[in-house]
Parts: structure tokens; sequence; C-alpha cells
């Protein structure tokens, strides 16, 4: 059964809106433009736009609910034993959004001890808003979504980010199980879940991803109707190993596990 939120939950809802129009402030008007792009510690790309987004929406969630966690990718954590904890990234797929790409987005996760209960994933360059808050039909631009039908493996839409995300081990799995597919391809960041939730794709396999890369989607594919886990099945939190199958059906994703389990 679905398990639902709660029925105060609407303030949340316009936050998680007043997150994703903060950040595209801040990164719309420097898409394209001349900008100084940074190494992180883990080789990452990060540019001033990801870092101001970042400090918008983190300055709207201090402002108006100080009472509320805030976990993001590029300033870190704060008040993470709050009930509630919001998971931001500023921009999801900044090697898309530095080489010109549209295939970017913002992403705003709320999790209530520790279970995702809400999330956004912000296309502003494509003007599609994704929004699914747990315990009713997910969204893009208010218009409701669904997954797909399918079933099989063979007739399986495939996903994934790029081969480099995958350990020598891991993409020799993924390349075996993506090769039983009807076909498979690579790109699209966090879009390739809003594809899965609306039905134009079946499965995503990735694997090194952050907890603020997952949180968000987690609960847009459940609400479109679709099965989202680690590697293993099992649920996802900010703990998890950044491994995920997201699937279309449960029947899919259960072939998935399989063939991931069995080495393809």
């Amino acid at each position: 059964m679905t398990q639902s939120f709660n029925a105060d939950s609407g303030p949340w809802m316009d936050m998680a809106h007043a997150l994703a129009d903060a950040a595209r402030a801040q990164t719309v008007p420097l898409f394209r433009t001349s900008l100084a792009v940074t190494a992180k510690a883990d080789d990452s790309p990060v540019t001033i736009a990801d870092r101001n987004a970042e400090t918008s929406m983190r300055t709207l969630i201090n402002a108006q609910l100080p009472q509320h966690g805030i976990f993001g990718e590029e300033h870190g954590r704060e008040r993470m034993d709050a009930d509630y904890l919001w998971v931001l990234d500023p921009i999801d797929g900044t090697k898309s959004y530095i080489s010109g790409s549209p295939l970017w987005g913002t992403l705003v996760a709320l999790l209530h001890k520790g279970v995702p209960v809400l999330g956004l994933v912000d296309m502003p360059m494509l003007g599609e808003r994704w929004l699914a808050e747990l315990g009713s039909p997910a969204q893009c631009n208010g218009r409701n979504v669904h997954v797909s039908a399918c079933r099989d493996l063979a007739q399986a839409r495939v996903y994934t980010t790029s081969p480099d995300i995958f350990s020598a081990q891991e993409w020799a799995l993924y390349d075996a199980l993506s090769r039983r597919c009807a076909f498979r391809r690579f790109g699209g960041d966090c879009y390739i879940y809003a594809q899965l939730a609306g039905g134009s794709i079946d499965l995503v396999v990735e694997s090194g991803l952050q907890p603020y890369d997952y949180l968000s989607v987690v609960t847009l594919v459940q609400s479109a109707g679709g099965v989202m886990t680690d590697w293993s099945g099992q649920k996802l939190g900010v703990g998890s190993d950044g491994r995920v199958v997201a699937a279309a059906t449960p029947e899919l994703h259960a072939q998935a596990l399989d063939a991931l389990r069995a080495g393809g």
C-alpha cells in the first residue's frame, strides 16, 4: 500500500516550488555564458552558478523553516537530525550545463524522519517541472504522469547517464543487462528519471550517485507508479550506496535485479 504524507504538506509543496524558482534565477542567466569552472575534491566540476543557486535555496529554508535540516551538494549539511530534511542539488548535470546541453536540472527532495516524501525535478531549459508527493500522482507542469506498462527486459528501453559512472565490475553487469533490452541509450542526468516517470523509457540503472542525485527522483518514480531501489532491492535513503535501479513495473524491476545478481 502507498504510504500517504501528512495532510498539512501544502506549505512544503510551496517551498519546493520557491526553491526551484530561486535556483532558476541564478542558473538560467548564466547558461551558455563564459563561466570559470573549478574542480571539487572528487574532481567533479563546479561553477558559480551551482554555488549561488544553492546559497539562494538555503537562504529561503533558513529564513522560513529554520527548524528544518539541509543537505546540499555544494555547501554541506545543517541540522541533519531534524525531522524534516531538504536535500538540494542546484545543478544536476553540471557537465551538461557547462557544455551547453539543456539536459541539466535542479533537484529538491524533502525527507520526513528519513523517508523521501516529496521530490521535484526542474528542467529550466525545457520548461518542465516534475513534482511528486508521497501518496499523490506524479505531475509534469500540473499534468498527471504515469510510467509505462513494460514488464520484460526484452521490450525495455534502458538508460544510464554514462559508462563512466560504473566500476569495471559494475560496467560488465550493466553491459550484459542492457544488451538484453530493446535498446540502450546514454546521457540525460536527472532527466532520465523524469522520462521514466512519464512513460517514455522503462528502466534506469546507475551507480556512483550521491543522496542529492537520487532522493528527489525516487519519490517521482514511485508516485508515477514505478519502482526504485538500490541494486539489492532495498529502499533508498541518505545512507544508500548510490547504486540504483528504477523500473516502470515490479516485474521489470525484479528481472533487472536478477540480471545484476546473476552477472547479466
